[in-house]
């Protein structure tokens, strides 16, 4: 069992009051790493999900077309185009018409946009989960927890699962897929049969924000599902970027929903949602020449992930839940404390990773910790097995 020492239990203290103030989810990086004065030797964002060979790739191209070519105020000073005009730029890349798109203010503003404007009644939420999906609910006598069975590792049991919505009858249900924090992931098939066994939901929320890392082949093909709409209507899909790319700071993301839904929300005041950074983003994404290489650094990432998930399996005082997303669940077997834990690292080893004990639906000590680079993964690995090794 890891205990603090007397430094650390300061630490702790200052930590947790900096995240009273940020509610159900971490500080950012920035707000951690002002808190500790820039001080940290190695400062592993382990916290955020995002995959670091794709920012850099992301970088190569802004820096070369707009620091260097000078388009760096053309960008900043000058209105972005609107948001149907932006989703031209989607249409290709993803094969979806451009009216069934909703360009969004980072995934966060979409979950908010649908909750608000389109859950009318009772929606089932799976937890543990993203908690955003109940807590933007107005009337929270509306959410019905659906809880997944630590048994099965957190995992969705298809077959139960629909037998229970049958009875219920609620208007909406939203699954994150893989789902965060444990990186369950339902396969293409199994999501075909839930739209088809509850097609008589008003609205089905299938969240994808992690969909880049999964696979159902050797060769980590990309898995798409939006084909899925012309016979499901009530199918919405939501799809953070920030994740695949690494870019959280543009607020980039989208979602595939009927031609309705998408001009309902256009009329409601989200002409124009987005910055030019990120309208230069999307430019780049329709590109064939940043998509080719997009996908050489994502099947890297994976690659390099599956490695990571492997080495932390090695580690005797933590049970590591399978996962096919960029990051893994662990859960703390020998009695230490998932807070402490976190300090620790952080204080210690300068490597930042996330608490799940504000998790509802989790019933242990767990961490949620990112992959990040081969050389970062290293750094995290060594972290972990020095804190069991000392206590």
């Amino acid at each position: 069992m890891v205990t603090l020492n007397s430094e650390e239990k300061k630490f702790y203290d200052a930590f947790w009051e900096l995240k009273l103030k940020s509610g159900t989810h971490p500080p950012s990086i920035i707000s951690v790493f002002d808190m500790m004065g820039g001080n940290s030797k190695t400062f592993v964002d382990a916290c955020f999900l995002s995959n670091p060979y794709a920012t850099s790739l992301f970088l190569e191209d802004f820096n070369k077309e707009i620091i260097e070519g000078g388009k760096l105020r053309e960008y900043i000073e000058a209105y972005p185009p609107q948001n149907i005009e932006v989703a031209e730029h989607l249409t290709s890349v993803i094969n979806v018409p451009v009216n069934n798109i909703f360009i969004g203010n980072g995934a966060i503003e979409i979950i908010q946009a649908v909750i608000h404007n389109f859950i009318k009644g009772k929606i089932v939420v799976n937890i543990p989960t993203f908690s955003s999906y109940y807590e933007y609910m107005k009337n929270k006598e509306d959410v019905i927890y659906y809880q997944l069975p630590k048994e099965r590792n957190y995992s969705l049991n298809i077959d139960k699962y629909i037998a229970y919505i049958k009875e219920v009858r609620p208007d909406s249900i939203v699954i994150v897929n893989p789902n965060n924090p444990n990186g369950d992931y339902i396969s293409l098939e199994n999501i075909t049969l839930i739209l088809k066994e509850l097609s008589f939901l008003t609205n089905i929320i299938i969240d994808e924000s992690f969909i880049h890392f999964a696979y159902e082949d050797a060769d980590f093909s990309m898995i798409n599902t939006y084909n899925l709409l012309k016979q499901y209507p009530n199918l919405i899909v939501i799809k953070s970027l920030a994740k695949d790319f690494g870019i959280a700071g543009l607020r980039v993301g989208y979602a595939i929903m009927s031609e309705d839904k998408v001009s309902s929300l256009l009329a409601t005041g989200y002409q124009w949602n987005i910055g030019g950074f990120a309208n230069y983003f999307y430019r780049l994404y329709s590109r064939n020449d940043f998509s080719h290489a997009y996908d050489i650094v994502r099947k890297k990432y994976i690659m390099n992930t599956l490695m990571f998930i492997n080495e932390l399996s090695r580690i005797p005082e933590i049970k590591v839940y399978p996962s096919k997303a960029n990051f893994a669940l662990i859960e703390l077997i020998d009695g230490s404390l998932s807070k402490e834990i976190m300090v620790k690292l952080l204080y210690t080893y300068g490597v930042y990773v996330r608490d799940c004990s504000d998790k509802i639906g989790l019933k242990g000590e767990f961490l949620r910790i990112a992959s990040r680079t081969f050389e970062e993964n290293m750094i995290i690995l060594d972290a972990l097995k020095d804190i069991f090794k000392n206590g």
